[in-house]
């Protein structure tokens, strides 16, 4: 490559018939200016340094013992970085590092208050359900937005749809949301799209029914179960089986209810 661009070749030519980038063709060239190419040394350099500067271990244990006084005896209860820069230029410390490397010697030594949070990746959708995580079938959510209130104190309730892989919506505002108008509208929104395989809802008696009675039966259950629909209710307080409609009824009422 370099004997290449000696010749007289473009530099651009040579980093695309190498697969190189345009910089890293440029670092060799200057890197081997003015050198014989059978004495040059070619090894890559390592990433970090060979000498790294700390404070003395004396240092750092000092800041660590300042920490614990000031942290049990301070009068105003400060035990941070500045706090012990300042108590160690007033022992007249002449090598106390700035209250930025205080703060990385606190951070290195494990000495700080606040712990890291740790954000795991979250699940795949639908990963409760086998063939919805693999993306075999379909899985609609519903929900309502209640207590809407437009100027003049007319009262709207709006039923929110929306499926989990294909994230197709669907919305109507009404008056109030009953379990006879959502039976309508879902047989109204399926008869134009097509049957999921299965349809989520929360513990909202317009879904699950009358709760003083053991047995009962809503009529949207009874309507799912007539059309092989398979219904499933997340757990109360368990937001991550409805995140999805709960991020579109929050888009909903910003970008649309707000808006309009």
């Amino acid at each position: 490559m370099i004997s290449e661009i000696r010749h007289g070749a473009s530099q651009r030519q040579v980093a695309k018939k190498y697969g190189y980038h345009f910089s890293t063709v440029q670092y060799w060239i200057k890197r081997t200016a003015g050198q014989r190419l059978d004495r040059i040394n070619w090894d890559d350099r390592p990433p970090i340094a060979k000498k790294v500067n700390r404070a003395p271990k004396t240092i750092e244990d000092k800041i660590l013992d300042v920490r614990k006084e000031l942290r049990e005896e301070s009068d105003l209860g400060e035990y941070g970085a500045e706090a012990i820069y300042r108590e160690l230029v007033s022992q007249g410390i002449k090598e106390a590092p700035c209250p930025r490397t205080i703060g990385r010697i606190l951070a290195r030594r494990g000495a700080l208050d606040g712990k890291i949070r740790i954000r795991r990746p979250a699940p795949p959708r639908g990963w409760y359900l086998p063939d919805v995580v693999n993306e075999i079938v379909e899985l609609d959510s519903f929900d309502v937005v209640v207590d809407l209130i437009i100027k003049g104190g007319t009262h709207v309730d709006v039923l929110n749809g929306i499926s989990l892989h294909g994230r197709l919506p669907v919305s109507w505002p009404m008056e109030r949301v009953s379990a006879k108008a959502t039976v309508v509208s879902l047989i109204e929104h399926w008869q134009e799209v097509g049957l999921p395989q299965y349809a989520q809802f929360d513990n909202d008696t317009r879904f699950q029914g009358a709760h003083q009675h053991k047995d009962s039966i809503s009529r949207v259950m009874r309507l799912c179960l007539g059309l092989e629909v398979i219904p499933v209710f997340a757990p109360p307080r368990e937001r991550g089986f409805q995140a999805s409609i709960e991020n579109y009824n929050g888009r909903w009422e910003s970008k649309v209810w707000a808006r309009f």
